[in-house]
């Protein structure tokens, strides 16, 4: 991704994690650590899918250090899929490894949204999470964890428009009990395709807010 990108072998639930980490620009003041977990492990979902990196570029940009990693049974880490329960626990041990203390961030794409969300009902009246990005939420597919009503000033929930594989409809479903705001890239898909650049600028207004 860059000259400060770093390879990162994790000991997880279920065996080895593969990860990466990748840095501010050197000098830039630290803001704490962002975890961003990917898509559907069954669909080719990988820590090097495009929405992730740019979320990862997102956060970077921001002085955050971006934490990328693959789902048990992905690339180089070991185990089978899990349906969400053990990458939940995957999820929660990698930020128990790489974020023990310090400010935290938290973001998924699609399955990862969806598993973000349950790591986030787990971690909250333990450690808050500062900033939180929600993308392409699976609220369709799965059940996707409410937020706590304090997480919500601190969350940026983005859906396309025109995503054919979670419908809009499904994710303001999810968001309207909760009174959570949803914005909607016009014309979206559910990758984003020639809207990645815009999707970074949302993600990073929301994290200098």
């Amino acid at each position: 991704m860059n000259s400060s990108t770093h390879q990162l072998s994790l000991a997880g639930p279920a065996g080895a994690i593969e990860a990466v980490r990748d840095e501010p620009a050197p000098g830039q003041p630290a803001r704490g650590v962002a975890v961003i977990a990917h898509p559907h492990p069954l669909f080719g979902g990988t820590m090097d899918n495009k929405v992730v990196q740019t979320l990862a570029r997102a956060f970077t940009q921001c002085g955050w250090s971006a934490v990328r990693f693959n789902f048990r049974g992905v690339g180089a880490s070991a185990g089978v899929h899990d349906e969400g329960h053990g990458e939940t626990d995957d999820l929660l041990e990698v930020l128990r490894q790489v974020a023990p203390t310090g400010p935290l961030a938290l973001a998924g794409f699609s399955f990862g949204s969806f598993v973000a969300s349950r790591a986030l009902a787990a971690l909250w009246d333990a450690r808050p999470v500062e900033k939180i990005v929600l993308v392409g939420t699976a609220a369709a597919r799965f059940d996707v964890a409410g937020l706590p009503l304090d997480a919500h000033p601190r969350t940026l929930v983005i859906h396309g428009e025109q995503d054919d594989t979670v419908p809009l409809s499904a994710v303001f479903d999810w968001a309207r009990p909760q009174s959570l705001p949803v914005t909607v890239i016009p014309g979206g898909s559910h990758f984003f395709h020639g809207q990645l650049p815009l999707l970074k600028n949302l993600v990073v207004r929301h994290l200098q807010s």
